[in-house]
């Protein structure tokens, strides 16, 4: 897949969870095969403000099997999700439970 604008992935923080995020920077997440939330990729980590509760957020995309578009994920830094793997490991655990 295209490397994917941070822009783009600002937008869809803003437009799934309000605010206005600001890219801070990327970071390589690998979770490994034997993982049940295998994933090798690179998470956009954004500054939000605005959020009535989230001050950061991680967003990033991966391709749709079969298509040539995108399926975009932004996950809020709250709860449990405390860094880029944490968000991974949310966004993964999601598709499993709702596809």
């Amino acid at each position: 897949m295209d490397r994917v604008d941070v822009d783009t992935l600002a937008r869809v923080i803003e437009s799934q969870h309000g605010g206005k995020g600001a890219f801070v920077r990327s970071v390589r997440v690998v979770k490994p095969k034997g993982d049940a939330n295998a994933w090798d990729g690179v998470v956009h980590v954004f500054n939000l403000t605005g959020h009535p509760t989230a001050r950061r957020a991680y967003a990033w995309a991966s391709p749709i099997q079969g298509s040539k578009a995108p399926r975009y994920f932004a996950v809020l830094h709250q709860g449990q999700v405390k860094g880029p793997g944490d968000a991974v490991t949310a966004a993964v655990a999601a598709i499993k439970r709702w596809g």
